[in-house]
């Protein structure tokens, strides 16, 4: 099938990134996984020994960079409806969390443990047209959070992919609720032109 002029755009776009180029020779699955290493540089939001849980984690860039700063004594737990090749330090579980099999192998795998911190880089099949993927954009943001609320121990944090755009104040405040903090980050290995941000709560409490 002949390449549209969008997808030639995309594909010269991808192969020039400098990301791309650095994370190839890093040895990471995908530029992402610098997304994760600046919020880290700036929050220290990893730590050593801690339980890490990775949503929509596919093709695995951030759960390769949270392995390797929980190590030796910490853990990491993927999920992702695509097959994710395995990584070191790294128990993957595919198949969609929202699922009651695939929630009930995620929280088996904890083993009794609540997580430190949740991530979700989760985003929809994009269609281009903004009424259609910020909706589900934050659809899966909101699932995230359900998620992270019944897995988080006291204090603990959450790392979430956003876009800008309709409902994305109402999830802030919405996070207030159960988080001390909620802080803005857009690292700069997002691509300038995308609406894409990042929600870091800390402090996970109960809602009372």
């Amino acid at each position: 099938m002949p390449r549209t002029k969008t997808s030639k755009q995309w594909l010269k776009e991808h192969f020039d990134d400098a990301y791309v180029k650095r994370s190839q020779e890093a040895g990471y699955r995908s530029r992402a996984s610098f997304k994760l290493l600046e919020i880290q540089e700036k929050d220290q939001v990893i730590r050593q020994g801690m339980t890490v849980v990775d949503l929509g984690a596919a093709p695995g860039g951030w759960s390769q960079v949270a392995a390797a700063l929980v190590s030796p004594k910490g853990k990491v737990l993927a999920s992702d409806i695509l097959k994710v090749d395995p990584l070191p330090g790294v128990e993957f579980i595919q198949g969609d969390f929202t699922e009651t099999i695939v929630l009930e192998s995620l929280l088996q795998a904890m083993q009794g443990k609540l997580a430190d911190l949740v991530l979700s880089d989760m985003a929809p099949n994009m269609s281009g047209m903004k009424d259609i993927d910020q909706p589900q954009m934050m659809h899966l943001a909101e699932l995230a959070l359900e998620f992270a609320r019944s897995v988080l121990a006291p204090g603990a944090y959450f790392l979430v992919k956003v876009f800008h755009g309709a409902g994305l104040a109402a999830y802030q405040a919405e996070l207030r609720t159960s988080f001390a903090t909620v802080k803005v980050r857009k690292p700069a290995a997002s691509r300038a032109r995308s609406s894409e941000i990042y929600l870091l709560a800390g402090g996970f409490h109960a809602e009372s």
